[in-house]
C-alpha cells in the first residue's frame, strides 16, 4: 500500500503535530496550506525534530486547480483535513465567510479525492457540535445543536460526509470530535501561534504568564460548578495528534463513516488550570472576574470510551504535562514563530 498522505492545514497548531507524528511513523506527508493563520517556520521545526521534511503546496483548499495537481503528482492513500477558520467569536461576526470557508474547502477537497479514487479521509470536527443543553459528558450519540455558525460548519461538513459514506460504502471516513487541545512538542520546537490576541484560555494564560497580556479575564464565576468556573476537557496536542494515527488505521480496515471523541473525560475548571499554570510559571497570573461569555457550557466533558476500544488509543499527557509543555513553547518564542 502506498504510504503518502496528504494534510491539509498542516502548518497549524494541530496540523503540524500531526505532521510530525505521521512522519515519526514512516508516512510520506504532503502539506497544503494557505499560510493565511499559520507560519512556514512550523516546517522547519518538524525538520529540527525528526529529520524529515514534508512536502509542502502553499494553496488554498478551496483552489480546484492546485488541489486536482496535489492528487495528479502524488499517489495519496489518504487526507487528514484541518484547514479551516475556526473561532467561535469571529463565525458570530462573519458568518458567511465561516460557510464559505470551512464547507467550501471540504467540498472541493471531496470532489477532487472522488475524481483521484482516494476514498480514505480523516476530519478534523469539534465538540462545538454538541447541544450545550446537552448533560455532560458528551457521547458521540449525544445530540448535536451547535449555537454559533463555527460549530455549525462542523456538523454541516459532519452530515456531509455521513451521507457520501452511506450512499458509497467505498468511502472510509473518521469524524474527529476534539475538546480542547492544548500544549506543544516537548522539544519546544512547533506549538500553537496565534496572529494577535488568542481566543483560546490556555494560550491567554500563557502571554499573561509571560508578560505579554497585562492579566486574565475569567468570564463569569457564578456557574453550577464547584469553584464556580467553566470547567473543559483539555487533551495534550500530542494525544491528539496520535487519535489520528489510531483512526487512520482504523479506517484501513473498514468502510463507512465513524465519529470519534477525541478527550480525556477529565474537567478541569478555568480556576484549576490558573492555579496548575502558575505553579509551573512560578508566577502569579493577574486576573479579574468579568460576566459571562455568551454561548459558554459551564461544563464540556468527553466521554471518550468510543475512542478508546475501537481505536485502542488513550491520552498519556496529565494537564501538568499539557501546562509544562505549551509553558516551554511560549518561553522559547514569546512572540510565536
Amino acid at each position: 500500500m502506498n504510504d503518502r498522505v496528504l494534510v491539509t492545514g498542516g502548518a497549524g497548531y494541530l496540523g503540524s503535530h500531526t505532521v510530525l507524528t505521521l512522519l515519526e511513523s514512516g508516512k510520506e506527508v504532503v502539506v497544503l496550506d494557505n499560510f493565511s493563520n499559520s507560519s512556514h517556520h512550523s516546517i522547519d521545526g518538524i525538520e529540527r525534530i525528526c529529520g524529515k521534511r514534508p512536502i509542502v503546496i502553499q494553496a488554498d483548499a478551496r483552489d480546484s486547480l492546485a488541489l486536482s495537481h496535489v492528487f495528479q503528482k502524488y499517489d495519496l492513500e489518504a487526507v487528514f483535513h484541518f484547514a479551516g477558520l475556526k473561532s467561535v467569536e469571529e463565525s458570530v461576526r462573519t458568518p458567511e465567510v465561516y460557510y464559505d470557508e470551512n464547507i467550501g474547502a471540504t467540498l472541493n477537497i471531496i470532489e477532487q479525492m472522488r475524481i483521484a479514487e482516494v476514498r480514505t479521509l480523516v476530519f478534523s470536527s469539534s465538540a462545538t457540535v454538541y447541544d450545550p443543553s446537552e448533560t455532560p459528558p458528551y457521547g458521540e450519540a449525544s445530540k448535536t445543536g451547535p449555537n454559533n455558525p463555527y460549530g455549525q460548519t462542523k456538523l454541516l461538513i459532519e452530515q456531509t460526509l455521513t451521507d457520501l459514506a452511506n450512499i458509497n460504502n467505498q468511502w472510509s471516513i473518521g469524524l474527529l470530535r476534539y475538546f480542547n487541545p492544548v500544549g506543544a512538542h516537548p522539544s519546544g520546537h512547533i506549538g500553537e501561534a496565534p496572529s494577535g490576541k488568542p481566543n483560546n484560555l490556555m494560550p491567554l494564560l500563557m502571554q499573561v504568564g509571560i508578560g505579554k497580556l497585562d492579566k486574565l479575564f475569567i468570564y463569569g464565576d457564578n456557574y453550577d460548578t464547584p469553584d464556580g468556573t467553566c470547567i473543559r476537557d483539555f487533551i495534550h496536542v500530542m494525544d491528539l495528534a496520535r487519535g489520528h494515527i489510531a483512526a487512520l488505521r482504523f479506517l484501513q480496515k473498514t468502510s463507512g463513516a465513524h465519529t470519534w471523541n477525541l478527550g480525556t473525560g477529565i474537567g478541569t475548571s478555568v480556576r484549576e488550570l490558573i492555579q496548575f499554570v502558575e505553579r509551573v510559571t512560578g508566577t502569579e497570573i493577574p486576573k479579574e472576574v468579568v460576566g459571562r461569555r455568551q454561548g459558554d457550557s459551564p461544563v464540556a466533558l468527553a466521554d471518550p470510551s468510543k475512542a478508546f476500544n475501537e481505536l485502542e488509543w488513550r491520552p498519556e499527557h496529565t494537564i501538568e504535562n499539557m501546562c509544562i509543555d505549551h509553558w516551554n513553547w511560549q518561553k522559547l518564542h514569546p512572540d510565536g514563530y
